[in-house]
């Protein structure tokens, strides 16, 4: 199985998603596309240039990060991910007419199986803040369980095939994306046990200059790490702005 294309999908409650849309338009230099769905619940932020890699959709519950996994066959690579542990959600959708699946990691991470539909193409431009920084999003964050991290990260291993790097820091490895994917996997061991989610990172150029335009928009800082900012954005939802050099 080869991941085509992955999607960071930030998954936001109706009533606060327009704020969150903003936002989220803003940082990423994107715009949105026309609403889809039966409730129109879904957008792609659009960039300027380049292949978009960023979808919300408003939704009832409370807000999460899900992905977006883009296969050339659905049904096949979800029979390999519940060989892999994976279980379908209780919404679980696979049909020739929807085509796309929905799953959960054997640590409760949610995403989707989704077809490729020709959506690779060139990496977007950085985002130049007000203050000449210059930031991407171009990370998802797996916050795993202290207990689950090795089924987690065994699991997310073989199932992408992507390159595993350690980090400097214990607590952290990276799933290196194949050439041509424009975001990577973090995966970061929790020091408590809980279902693994997930957080958008942002690197960026100046994080102090970054965070300070991001404030400005709504966001508010949380916790400041060893080389990275912990935001949260208009909805509450954590996110990272980090010192890695944007690509």
């Amino acid at each position: 199985m080869t991941i085509r294309w992955m999607w960071a999908f930030l998954d936001r409650p109706a009533a606060e998603f327009d704020d969150s849309a903003r936002f989220w338009t803003t940082v990423t230099g994107t715009e949105l596309s026309a609403p889809r769905g039966e409730r129109d619940e879904f957008v792609t932020l659009l960039p300027d240039s380049g292949a978009a890699t960023v979808k919300m959709q408003a939704i009832a519950g409370p807000a999460r990060v899900h992905l977006d996994l883009d296969v050339d066959d659905v049904g096949a690579a979800t029979e390999r991910a519940q060989q892999l542990g994976a279980t379908l959600a209780a919404d679980y959708i696979l049909t020739s007419r929807i085509g796309y699946a929905v799953l959960h990691s054997p640590a409760g991470m949610p995403f989707c199986f989704t077809p490729f539909r020709d959506s690779a193409g060139p990496l977007t431009p950085t985002v130049t803040g007000p203050a000449g920084d210059r930031s991407r999003l171009d990370q998802i964050c797996l916050d795993i369980g202290a207990s689950d991290y090795e089924t987690e990260a065994r699991f997310w291993t073989d199932l992408t095939e992507w390159s595993w790097r350690p980090s400097t820091l214990p607590e952290f490895a990276r799933l290196s994306a194949r050439p041509g994917l424009p975001i990577d996997l973090l995966l970061q061991r929790l020091g408590d046990d809980r279902p693994t989610s997930a957080h958008p990172d942002i690197a960026c150029t100046d994080i102090e200059a970054t965070a300070t335009w991001h404030e400005r928009l709504g966001a508010h800082r949380a916790e400041l790490g060893k080389h990275w900012i912990v935001m949260t954005d208009p909805a509450g939802q954590p996110y990272c702005l980090t010192g890695r050099r944007p690509a």
